[in-house]
């Protein structure tokens, strides 16, 4: 086929590439793209800061409770967090728009907060674990889960105990 005919079918049938800079570009179903954090279901048992091979996940304990970050910049999207997450806290999204400028390279992080609490039996301070609490069995009721959650983990585990050697 010779430069022109090539050229002529180019213009009628388009380009065989994808349509990015003019239209969104598909994502495969399973991509790993960025981290994406929910601190609502995590435990802080902090096997994801473990598992990262880069360093890129950071736990710190602040007066609030326990932060995450989650540095994009250093992340590799191996997806080792995620498997490793026995809560389901951590997730890969599909987005992998991570392009940026260089003044706003400390702005590519994903943070999150596991709030503390103070222990309502001993004044202590521990982290609301609602995640670990909903996995007790035999189930907790609403009354039990609800006393549990303001109780540090001393305190859980001598209301589980309790409870294990009334019932």
């Amino acid at each position: 086929m010779n430069f022109l005919s090539l050229f002529v079918r180019n213009l009628l049938h388009g380009p065989y590439t994808d349509p990015f800079p003019f239209a969104p570009a598909p994502t495969a179903a399973r991509f790993r793209g960025k981290v994406a954090f929910d601190p609502e279901t995590c435990e802080a048992c902090r096997k994801c800061e473990r598992a990262c091979p880069t360093g890129a996940i950071r736990f710190e304990r602040t007066p609030e409770g326990m932060t995450f970050d989650c540095w994009h910049d250093t992340c590799v999207f191996c997806g080792n967090c995620v498997f490793h997450c026995p809560t389901g806290a951590i997730e890969q999204t599909g987005d992998w728009h991570l392009a940026h400028l260089q003044a706003e390279k400390y702005r590519q992080v994903e943070h999150g907060l596991i709030p503390a609490i103070v222990c309502s039996s001993c004044g202590g301070k521990g982290l609301d674990s609602a995640p670990a609490i909903a996995k007790i069995k035999p189930p907790l009721s609403p009354d039990e889960a609800k006393e549990l959650r303001s109780l540090c983990p001393k305190c859980r585990a001598k209301f589980l105990k309790q409870r294990r050697q009334s019932a």
